[in-house]
């Protein structure tokens, strides 16, 4: 057992304060329940980074807490070279979102009052004038305490849900990553059910049953990786991978990548998404969406080609292709849509499709620049879907149809979500440009060195998508802040403190990581560069040559199935 208990206090304080949140709400107001979510996950974030220090100086390798569980074996939790930006990124995005939701949800909790805004008609809009022309008293104390009350629900079900991310990537044991994996959903499902937009219940529903028939699937697979092993622990599982059977191999890799393929949302298994991100609170969607969806490409990397080893170079060419159709498919969706949550959700899909294509890469560089995309979409689709909700807002609609010029009028708005839109279309000095170009690099890498002409068309159909990217990306900024303002638009003005405030975070973090990308890549590459050592079909990184005069060492003369000698 662990002498500290730095991620178990990580993974576990969010949901201790929920309840915690729930009450104080109802009793104290929006304010304390806000800085308590608030300081809880700050604490959490803070209480991650510790040993994190000691994996980026290179101390320790990882750091684990470990706690006897019983017959399914051990509760551990993990923090290495691959769980580190998952974990990291999930925590901020969680913190400084818990400081966004504040105004957001509380105009939206006013709006779905019977009466006012767009939630119904018949009853009076709360504090307005009676046939008397009195205010009635009862009305706002009613009204500010049903806010009171759905505020503090909403912050328990946040937290609940931050947990369940956290825990999912931080898990060591197959069981105990499924039990995280299906918390994630619960909370996130009564997010969209009760705060949503549109049908909600319907879409939460839809959400509901196409994820946790994705988790069902996965389970199957993780139950017949744990009895061929003979446990659940991932360290069992990886020394005993070569007792599964070879007939069972290539159901069990297509349960995991079905299973996590509709976390991830790739292309036929997307269905869910553009509904469930559209409709879902503005905060949550920026949750969703860059952070939750992502963990399917953890899952892959961890589950399958961490721990059935061997088994990855035989099927990597289909993730590669499966990438390029997401990327297509989901930037070509998204030129085509007028809702800015839907091109948002759209776009979510094509960068999953990013990150696939750099996971089917066969080449650490490709693999690393996919894992490293998770960071970059989390921070740029972050403030895009905070963007999207300061215009909601700002001007109650969403529709680019109705919106124009608005440059001048939300000018923060404008400079910080044009940072989240480079960041997304990869342009320095973005954290969106290293990752891109890492990954295209090891896509390259393998095309060329394998002399693989089909490989070759795929990087460059890949290439081609990211002019997609930024078609989609310019033509929604260019609808939204340039051109004429609409006539009902002309006394808007930018969103409060909250807003910029947070959107502003994320993009400095985008700008930070994009000047000082090591702060993330050297874990990732050290890490994913261990899982593949000694797997031949697997490229390494390039390194300086010696003798050379500033060139790199043919890709040839570094393939491992030439070091025999060593």
């Amino acid at each position: 057992m662990a002498e500290s208990y730095f991620l178990l206090a990580a993974t576990f304080i969010p949901l201790l304060m929920a309840p915690v949140a729930f009450v104080l709400s109802r009793k104290a107001g929006v304010n304390a329940a806000t800085w308590l979510s608030f300081g809880a996950l700050a604490v959490s974030t803070g209480l991650l980074i510790i040993p994190a220090v000691g994996i980026y100086n290179g101390s320790q390798e990882a750091y684990v807490e470990s706690y006897t569980w019983g017959q399914f074996g051990d509760f551990g939790l993990r923090l290495d070279g691959l769980s580190l930006p998952f974990a990291l990124i999930i925590y901020i995005l969680c913190t400084v979102l818990a400081l966004y939701s504040k105004p957001y949800m509380v105009h939206k909790v006013m709006e779905d009052l019977p009466g006012h805004g767009k939630g119904g008609h018949g009853s009076p809009a709360p504090g307005t004038s009676d046939n008397s022309g009195t205010v009635s008293q009862t009305t706002v104390v009613d009204t500010k305490q049903h806010v009171n009350n759905q505020m503090g629900l909403y912050f328990a079900l946040y937290l609940a849900f931050s947990m369940g991310m956290l825990g999912t990537v931080l898990a060591t044991n197959l069981i105990e990553f499924y039990v995280f994996f299906e918390l994630m959903l619960v909370p996130s499902f009564f997010l969209i059910a009760f705060y949503g937009y549109g049908a909600r219940r319907r879409i939460a529903l839809m959400f509901f049953f196409w994820t946790h028939v994705g988790a069902v699937v996965l389970l199957l697979g993780l139950l017949a990786m744990g009895f061929f092993a003979g446990g659940f622990d991932f360290e069992t599982i990886k020394q005993n991978a070569g007792n599964i059977p070879e007939q069972w191999l290539p159901l069990i890799v297509f349960a995991l990548v079905i299973g996590l393929g509709v976390k991830l949302a790739a292309f036929l298994l997307h269905i869910w998404l553009p509904y469930a991100h559209a409709e879902a609170p503005t905060p949550v969607s920026a949750l969703l969406s860059p952070a939750m969806i992502g963990i399917g490409a953890y899952g892959l990397l961890r589950l399958w080609m961490e721990l059935l080893t061997g088994s990855y170079e035989q099927y990597s060419l289909y993730i590669n292709m499966w990438g390029l159709a997401t990327m297509i498919y989901g930037g070509a969706m998204a030129l085509m849509q007028d809702d800015i949550k839907k091109v948002l959700a759209y776009s979510s899909v094509s960068q999953m499709g990013y990150i696939l294509f750099g996971l089917g890469s066969e080449s650490i560089l490709g693999i690393t620049g996919g894992t490293m995309l998770y960071v970059t979409h989390g921070l740029g689709k972050a403030i895009l879907f905070m963007m999207a909700g300061s215009i909601i807002l700002q001007t109650g609609t969403r529709s680019m149809a109705k919106l124009g010029g608005l440059a001048g009028k939300m000018p923060y708005t404008a400079v910080i979500a044009m940072i989240g839109a480079l960041t997304i279309i990869g342009i320095p000095p973005t954290s969106g440009f290293m990752a891109e170009w890492i990954m295209f690099n090891g896509v390259l890498q393998t095309a060329t060195n394998d002399m693989d002409p089909f490989r070759t068309a795929m990087f460059a159909f890949g290439i081609l998508a990211t002019v997609l990217s930024s078609a989609y990306i310019l033509w929604m900024f260019k609808r939204i802040f340039f051109g004429k303002i609409p006539e009902e638009l002309a006394h808007v003005k930018d969103s409060n403190r909250y807003i910029i405030a947070t959107m502003a975070t994320f993009a400095a973090l985008s700008l930070i990581i994009g000047v000082l990308p090591d702060l993330f890549l050297d874990p990732i590459t050290d890490y994913i560069g261990g899982m593949f050592e000694g797997q031949e079909g697997v490229l390494p990184v390039p390194v300086p040559a010696e003798a050379a005069e500033g060139g790199i060492i043919h890709l040839e003369e570094s393939n491992p199935a030439e070091g025999e000698g060593e």
